[in-house]
């Protein structure tokens, strides 16, 4: 079997910026077994997968290791190549998720804004092996019961913090996130999830679902702009709007080709 497939580096309006995502589009679903063994051979946070189904796409996301809920970068991506590539008629296309229900994306000029859920993050107790570390969190904050959010002093420190894998395993969370108020934007971020095959992802549009309302009250405003600060660096446009986020971007093709795999039954959509 023969599929195509596309590698965007989304957030990001130049190559080897943002976050890269790999995308195959599907004309029938394929087992999860051999969607996770594709993602495994990409080897990227990511890879998104779609199937045109009437007026909607259907839309899974997979790391290396598993299937996750929600993608933002892989969202962004996929949305570029079916606006890009796929020629899509019309500024806003929209998806269904396993997880996450329905989603959208609208084409503004250059940019893609994605149109997500918003994630109220709850204040925790410090948790002592953090609190005894050098940079030693602020405030402790978890989201969706499996994210950890660690309020800093300040960007530079959230640029400059070298993360200890090793204790990020042992916590009981799939992701951490360092976040603090911006100096070169309003409000800095780096997630790692090594857990879930991701050490350090450059950039993370799905803990923005979270973010972007937490920063929205502490800053009194609801357009903002945010970094996430890592290696790569990507930059994400931001609005809070009652129960939702928009999440702007740009994004950059970086490949397209083709690969090949054996041809296996196809997989319902909702299985």
């Amino acid at each position: 079997m023969k599929l195509n497939i596309f590698q965007v580096d989304a957030f990001t309006n130049k190559a080897f910026g943002g976050n890269p995502a790999a995308v195959v589009p599907l004309d029938a679903w394929l087992p999860d077994e051999v969607m996770l063994n594709i993602a495994a051979e990409n080897n990227l946070a990511e890879t998104a997968f779609f199937v045109k189904n009437g007026d909607v796409y259907e839309l899974c996301w997979f790391t290396p290791t598993c299937e996750i809920e929600l993608c933002g970068h892989a969202t962004l991506a996929s949305s570029y190549v079916i606006f890009e590539e796929l020629g899509h008629d019309g500024d806003t296309i929209r998806f269904t998720t396993r997880h996450r229900g329905e989603l959208s994306v609208t084409k503004t000029g250059d940019r893609y804004v994605l149109d997500f859920p918003s994630f109220q993050m709850r204040a925790i107790d410090p948790i002592a092996e953090l609190a005894a570390a050098e940079h030693a969190p602020l405030e402790y904050f978890e989201s969706q019961g499996n994210m950890l959010f660690l309020v800093l002093d300040g960007e530079s420190t959230v640029r400059e913090l070298q993360p200890n894998f090793r204790l990020i395993e042992q916590l009981p969370y799939r992701e951490v996130i360092i976040t603090a108020k911006g100096e070169t934007c309003d409000f800095a971020s780096r997630m790692f999830a090594p857990k879930i095959g991701i050490p350090e992802d450059p950039v993370t549009g799905a803990i923005h679902c979270s973010l972007i309302p937490f920063w929205a009250e502490r800053l009194g405003k609801t357009e903002l702009f945010a970094r996430q600060v890592s290696a790569r660096g990507g930059e994400l446009f931001c609005e809070h709007v009652g129960d939702r986020v928009k999440i702007g971007g740009n994004a950059v093709l970086y490949l397209k080709g083709e690969i090949y795999v054996e041809a296996a039954g196809e997989k319902s959509f909702a299985a």
